[in-house]
């Protein structure tokens, strides 16, 4: 592996296990590299191309962790608005497990609406949390994610 080779990241403190599942077989089948950051001890990921990477407990050490060691080219699954908005600005990939992609043209709109629905929430006119994943999200993401990886990594291979 040389250092042009794009790394696949998981936030996975919060990562749904279809997910995973769905990333590490790309990542197989692409022989990529996947590092999957949480502060919270996960069931290992069965593959040679997986990292386990565990942090120190705290709000955003799995973040931190990311957005410090992320290169421009990655491609960073995760839910985390404003962890995209970092890696976005690091020229890096971002994607949610719903298969939305956070790139420059998207991130300060979707940042935007995050922080208007914290706000929402802080004030008590939003109760509850996002709904659980369905088969269509899943379906939504596997797509999503295969046509972003595709075009990443063949902009990889030139």
């Amino acid at each position: 592996m040389n250092d042009s080779t794009m790394t696949i990241w998981l936030d996975d403190d919060a990562c749904p296990r279809r997910i995973r599942d769905i990333v590490v077989k790309a990542a197989e089948r692409l022989e990529l590299p996947v590092k999957s950051v949480a502060h919270q001890a996960r069931r290992a990921l069965p593959s040679r191309q997986v990292e386990m990477i565990l942090v120190s407990e705290g709000m955003d050490a799995a973040d931190d962790y990311i957005a410090e060691h992320v290169k421009a080219g990655d491609l960073v699954i995760t839910n985390d608005v404003p962890l995209a908005d970092r890696i976005v600005s690091q020229q890096a990939f971002a994607i949610n497990p719903k298969g939305k992609v956070f790139d420059t043209s998207s991130i300060k709109e979707h940042l935007a609406m995050r922080n208007l629905s914290q706000d929402l929430r802080d004030a008590g006119d939003i109760t509850g949390g996002p709904r659980p994943l369905s088969d269509t999200d899943i379906r939504l993401f596997s797509s999503s994610f295969d046509r972003l990886l595709t075009r990443l990594y063949n902009r990889t291979k030139r």
